[in-house]
């Protein structure tokens, strides 16, 4: 199961059109001077950064990007038509490799920002422009030249605010769809997630955005499960929220779950272990109410976490008005620093 963050496509940009070999055919003028015009440019190839999109997966399934030709001239010294920009649009946060050069082109990173990434062909001339005192019939043209040709990479990292650090299956998926608008696919066993989700969670005139990443196994810091790819978007947010199953279908200990992930983010990358973050205990509304808070302090104590603990369930809410106020406490107090 690929977590699909990279893609290697192929951008050709327009051929420049022909200029025209041309001359005046006019009745009572016997000798018409030439009047063949350019040809037009050929398209060029841009990305544009769209934040509505959040996963290079289409790019699987089309690798190739073609923009189109320019038209070529014609008599009458009347150029041929410039081919139209092709735009391709990328989510943000995707950086832009030459894959021939290992060159970085650029990083998307604003809304309805354009890269230029193939330069179509310039116009062909056409032969009125070789007119000249000594030559009043000229039969010279060029054609168009080529438009640029590029193996390119993508490679994105979500952009978000709050990555969902968790398990396989410890809710988080269900939280986003709780508490924002996203709708990620939700199902009773691991990896449901292998695309990336954003969601906006909003209070009052304030919005985060959040990241539903596949859930993390033991060793991903070595590359088991989706490993690097997990982290290395982590790595990207500017805080977590550490989503504890308490009643795990698999019969684990949350615990020891817990412990087996902040070991993993510490081998990968100690700035990633000390992003801020929220402990947020899952599934709460399966055991009974006046439970809760014996529970939730033997989690924490057992796990060495100091900083405050959420009892939320996903799948009814409760709890998640609560934590919505924690994230956006969490953020201004991170903006502060």
């Amino acid at each position: 199961m690929k977590f699909v963050d990279s893609a290697s496509i192929r951008v050709e940009a327009g051929k420049g059109g022909a200029g025209c070999l041309g001359f005046r055919r006019e009745k009572y003028i016997p000798d018409g001077g030439p009047d063949g015009g350019d040809g037009g440019d050929g398209g060029d190839v841009y990305f544009l950064g769209q934040e509505g999109l959040n996963t290079l997966s289409e790019f699987r399934f089309k690798r190739l990007f073609r923009a189109k030709n320019g038209q070529p001239g014609s008599g009458q010294d009347k150029r041929g038509k410039s081919a139209k920009h092709l735009l391709v649009e990328i989510p943000l946060g995707t950086k832009i490799y030459n894959l021939e050069t290992d060159e970085l082109i650029g990083e998307m990173t604003l809304n309805e920002q354009k890269i230029l990434v193939a330069k179509g062909g310039f116009h062909g001339l056409g032969n009125a422009r070789f007119k000249s005192s000594i030559n009043r019939a000229p039969r010279k043209t060029t054609p168009g030249s080529l438009g640029e040709v590029r193996e390119i990479g993508l490679e994105m990292s979500v952009m978000a605010d709050i990555g969902l650090l968790g398990m396989p299956n410890a809710g988080k998926s269900s939280l986003i769809r709780q508490i924002s608008s996203a709708r990620p696919k939700v199902a009773d066993y691991p990896f449901t997630t292998l695309h990336p989700s954003l969601g906006v969670v909003s209070l009052y005139d304030q919005h985060i955005v959040m990241a539903d990443i596949p859930g993390l196994l033991e060793n991903a810091s070595e590359g088991v499960g989706l490993g690097f790819e997990f982290l290395k978007h982590l790595s990207r947010t500017k805080a977590l929220l550490h989503i504890l199953d308490v009643l795990p279908v698999d019969g684990s200990d949350p615990i020891k779950n817990f412990l087996s992930i902040e070991k993993e983010l510490k081998k990968y990358d100690q700035d990633l272990a000390n992003k801020p973050r929220l402990l947020v205990i899952n599934k709460m509304d399966l055991l009974p109410a006046e439970q809760h808070s014996k529970i939730t302090a033997k989690i924490a104590k057992a796990c060495k976490y100091k900083g405050k603990v959420f009892c939320i369930s996903a799948l009814n809410g409760l709890g998640c008005k609560d934590l919505i106020k924690g994230m956006f406490k969490m953020m201004e107090q991170n903006e502060k620093q």
